[in-house]
């Protein structure tokens, strides 16, 4: 008997309808349609023993990172397989085998020789120690996510080294004008002018404070907890010239004293705050802030009616790979603890789709160059950005995940705000 024909039980009790995409064993049979453009490969028995060990997205994950199972042609159109378990497009975001489908695979795995104690994880998977969100376990995790190799991120990235969701003014802009425009965007929300000064949270390689200084003619600092970024980032300054206004710390933003500020920028750092630490982050910003000085916070996001807060779970792909102890909150109680700590909220933006397509970007970049990103980073943290990447920019298309734009201003003498009547005018005005 064929490994496919072994395991065809297995998968109809996984996805009930028919087959989204090809799925091939290590013996060479199939199951499933073979003009869909994509064909799921499981290269060996030893996928089958990390799903038996990890029943969810996590074995699957490893098998992938390992190179046991991999992907062949349109990884969207793979990752369709996801939305088929459980026949459905709302499906639960984790890959999860229920306990009849468990012992089938058990039963296959025994058959087919599978079995055995647990593999070791892929050296790529996070192992972090001590208390989640103190600062010493923060900058691991950061590291851990970050320090992967400042060329790796700059093929990744392209030339801005951006590292969040750009802002697409038209369908036909690219990639490098996205990231000049979202920063463009954060500055005029800012209401950034001439001799300002303004702290960038989370500054990655410095593409905040130098478009902002470069652009707007502000004085500022940049802090991240990744020396990778802080080195880069601080040789990227050198060389624009603007050392004598810019700085690029390696500092924990709980560790920030030097205020005021007129202005905070925090871009794709709030995932990493943990919600416990609500209070630390938007008390210190409040805190750094002259009146009527603004905060922006920009942030990926839970869509409503999933609750407060949600962690990554601990048996998920993104949680053991991408961004450990990372925490994604929705809007409205990112919202709500910034106004609980001192800000009044005034403007609130959705860049779903944004993200989506900054994400396709991203995941073209990396499998044009595959082979260099390979030589750079291993294949199997390769093999980690393309996957997070890829099924990222589904659940932003889907709407499983969101991003905001949350503008907040700290009240200055008698409630002033310093804010212009409209929103259009912070939108419009020149830089």
């Amino acid at each position: 008997m064929t490994v496919a024909a072994e395991l065809e039980p297995l998968v109809r009790a996984l996805v009930p309808g028919e087959l989204p995409v090809a799925v091939r064993m290590w013996d060479g049979s199939t199951l499933g349609p073979t003009d869909t453009g994509a064909c799921v490969v499981i290269k060996s028995s030893r996928a089958l023993r990390r799903l038996v060990w990890a029943p969810n997205e996590l074995g699957l994950g490893r098998a992938y990172v390992a190179g046991e199972l991999d992907i062949e042609g349109d990884i969207y159109a793979a990752l369709g397989l996801r939305d088929a378990v459980a026949g459905a497009a709302d499906a639960p975001a984790e890959v999860r085998l229920g306990r009849g489908s468990r012992r089938r695979a058990v039963a296959a795995a025994r058959r087919l020789g599978a079995l055995g104690r647990p593999l070791p994880p892929p050296p790529e998977e996070a192992r972090l120690k001590g208390r989640r969100h103190s600062r010493a376990r923060d900058a691991a995790a950061v590291a851990h996510h970050y320090d992967v190799g400042n060329e790796f991120y700059r093929l990744v990235l392209g030339p801005t080294l951006t590292y969040s969701c750009g802002y697409f003014e038209t369908p036909d802009t690219s990639l490098d004008d996205a990231q000049t425009a979202k920063y463009e965007l954060i500055c005029r929300k800012l209401g950034l002018q001439p001799g300002m000064r303004l702290l960038d949270v989370g500054c990655g390689w410095g593409g905040m404070v130098l478009h902002a200084a470069a652009h707007h003619g502000v004085t500022a600092v940049g802090v991240t907890l990744s020396r990778n970024q802080q080195e880069l980032a601080a040789k990227r300054v050198a060389e624009a010239g603007l050392e004598d206004r810019i700085e690029i710390r390696y500092q924990d933003y709980r560790d920030i004293h030097d205020g005021p500020y007129d202005a905070i920028s925090s871009i794709g750092m709030f995932e990493h705050v943990g919600a416990e630490r609500l209070g630390d982050y938007f008390g210190r910003l409040h805190s750094l802030l002259r009146p009527e000085g603004r905060l922006l916070n920009h942030a990926i996001s839970r869509p409503a009616g999933e609750g407060g807060r949600a962690r990554f779970a601990s048996k998920s792909f993104i949680d053991a790979y991408v961004f450990p102890d990372g925490e994604l909150l929705e809007v409205g109680t990112s919202v709500s603890a910034m106004q609980q700590h001192g800000f009044e909220v005034r403007d609130v933006e959705s860049l779903r789709e944004h993200y989506a397509r900054t994400l396709r970007h991203w995941v073209d970049n990396l499998e044009r160059s595959w082979a260099e990103a390979v030589a750079m980073a291993g294949e199997g943290r390769a093999r980690v950005w393309r996957l997070y990447m890829a099924a990222s920019a589904v659940n932003f298309e889907a709407g499983r995940t969101a991003i905001h734009q949350t503008l907040g201003v700290r009240a200055g003498p008698g409630g002033a705000s310093g804010m212009p009547l409209t929103r259009r005018e912070f939108l419009t005005a020149s830089s």
